[in-house]
């Protein structure tokens, strides 16, 4: 891929948090594309320890983290030979999204990982790529009221959102009136409500149109993954959920849309490659000039979109009904998605069984209206543990 030596811009280090990942790895792809506007400083890694080594051989950082203690061995013998400090945990992946050398930080880190890494680095005043979903979702009045009092700014890297940020460039949020957000429908959009109860891990793995990691796609063919987009463009473009309406979009052509006061709307359109938002975002609020395929509207004869339904995907109205009680509902939301997505992954319970799960968790979780971070935290714990004798009851 030809290299574009943009010599005006200042050169910025990039720490890529959740690196060895599917976002991760495209925003690497970036980096090598315009390797004189950016550098990979820090990468980490949960447990993937042998590619995260590879990557620290072609891009050179300072910082390498693993979360997992047990491959941590492995991975510092295998860079022994290379000068780049070698890190263990979730404190180090905090350290290296506030060193002062750091100009942005991607958090690509999957779940609720992504909440601490993404708090130290507003507090050290980053620009940060947000590609974790679940931090907002967590703790979004948290996170917004933290943006308040820092330096710090949110870039958004979902396709969805970034097409959402850029309709709104230029524009008054007091003007516009709704954020129409799209879906694919995933693999299981043209299936009935008792077909679900026996598709495969397989069958919900193979997403129509996105490249991404296996529990963001599971997400997505659950509509799980739409529910927390909701919540995100909820906090990130401060917009109430009743003025969210979620679109299914087979094409995923049309990221998503503003509809303004004036009843324009305005459309962010493009293929259906995360690099193109992860572009965006490093490169803002300058677009970079790439030789990747542009959209041809002419391959695409038709357009679609349709409302979800709510009856078959469960789990959507569920998170409408997590951010509108609020306080600490959406993180209890979010830990027993997590907890209910690995039990489907490792063949525990049925695709259909994670909405069971859910609705259990939220309904015995301990409501908090205005929790603190540590009320977060232990609130994450909470619904864990509930969700792990859920999946004991029903063995």
């Amino acid at each position: 891929m030809k290299k574009y030596p943009l010599m005006t811009y200042d050169k910025k280090n990039i720490a890529v948090l959740g690196s060895t990942g599917s976002i991760g790895t495209q925003t690497l792809d970036i980096i090598q594309e315009y390797p004189e506007m950016f550098h990979a400083s820090v990468l980490t890694a949960r447990r993937n320890w042998k590619l995260l080594a590879e990557q620290a051989r072609k891009f050179h950082p300072a910082m390498v983290v693993i979360s997992d203690e047990n491959v941590y061995p492995l991975l510092k013998e295998a860079l022994s030979d290379l000068d780049v400090e070698v890190c263990l945990g979730e404190e180090s992946i905090c350290r290296g999204a506030s060193l002062p050398e750091v100009d942005i930080v991607v958090t690509a880190m999957v779940g609720y990982s992504g909440l601490l890494p993404t708090i130290a680095a507003i507090k050290a005043g980053k620009r940060i790529a947000l590609a974790n979903k679940e931090t907002l979702v967590v703790a979004g009045e948290l996170i917004t009221s933290m943006l308040k009092d820092s330096e710090s700014e949110i870039i958004p890297v979902d396709s969805e959102h970034s097409a959402i940020f850029q309709c709104l460039v230029g524009e008054s949020t007091k003007e516009a009136r709704k954020i129409l957000l799209t879906a694919s429908g995933g693999p299981f959009r043209t299936l009935s409500k008792e077909q679900l109860c026996n598709v495969t891990v397989q069958d919900a793995l193979r997403h129509p149109n996105w490249d991404m990691g296996a529990k963001v796609t599971i997400d997505s063919a659950s509509m799980m993954n739409k529910g927390f987009e909701m919540i995100e463009a909820r906090w990130l473009f401060n917009c109430p959920p009743e003025k969210i309406e979620i679109l299914v979009h087979p094409q995923s052509i049309v990221h998503s849309m503003v509809e303004f006061v004036d009843g324009s709307v305005k459309a962010q359109l493009g293929v259906p490659d995360m690099h193109l938002p992860i572009r965006y975002a490093l490169g803002y609020p300058k677009r970079l000039i790439t030789e990747a395929p542009p959209l041809k509207l002419s391959q695409f004869a038709t357009l679609t979109f349709e409302a979800p339904d709510f009856d078959k995907y469960p789990l959507l109205g569920y998170a409408f009904e997590a951010v509108g009680k609020g306080g600490n509902m959406p993180c209890v939301l979010n830990a027993a998605n997590e907890k209910g997505v690995a039990a489907f992954l490792n063949g525990k319970i049925r695709f259909t069984d994670m909405p069971r799960l859910v609705r259990d968790v939220m309904d015995s979780t301990p409501f908090i209206s205005s929790p603190s971070l540590s009320d977060l935290v232990a609130s994450n714990e909470e619904a864990l543990r509930r969700a792990d004798e859920w999946l004991e009851r029903i063995k």
